[in-house]
């Protein structure tokens, strides 16, 4: 293919300008060649490292398909699991029970419920602050 070129003649200072600013915005055709190798050898690279770690996940999986948890392990995971529930219920039940405790302190008070204490402060209907018959509203599973 014949290419075909107009030269003008265009100043030196204002050709140095125009291929300054082509070359400062475009790179070489030697430079772009060897971005690309350098990135094929880049895939390439990662290519071997996937498989080697792919046939290292399969390597391992298949180990841990043979063992599977031991029955001591299991015992003891499902000991934690019950523990952990346990103490959720006691540790609520010790919160219901504080709770009711400062609810008796407010109800107790000679003046009355402290000043911006919401309703419901655990007196019965119908008794009165510091009053003898003072009965606590309790929520279920908090202790008798």
């Amino acid at each position: 293919m014949v290419r075909l070129r107009k030269r003008a003649l265009l100043p030196a200072r204002l050709r140095r300008a125009v291929r300054g600013w082509f070359d400062s915005r475009y790179i070489s055709r030697a430079d772009h060649r060897q971005d690309i190798k350098d990135a094929l050898w880049e895939v390439q690279t990662l290519a071997r490292e996937v498989t080697a770690l792919r046939a290292e996940v399969d390597r391992l999986g298949a180990r841990v398909d043979r063992t599977g948890p031991e029955q001591a392990q299991v015992r003891r995971w499902d000991d934690a699991d019950r523990l952990a529930r346990e103490t959720a219920v006691a540790l609520d039940q010790v919160l219901q029970n504080e709770v009711l405790l400062w609810q008796a302190v407010d109800g107790l008070r000679p003046d009355g419920p402290a000043p911006g204490t919401p309703p419901g402060n655990g007196l019965a209907a119908g008794a009165s602050p510091g009053g003898a018959s003072t009965t606590l509203e309790r929520s279920p599973g908090s202790a008798a």
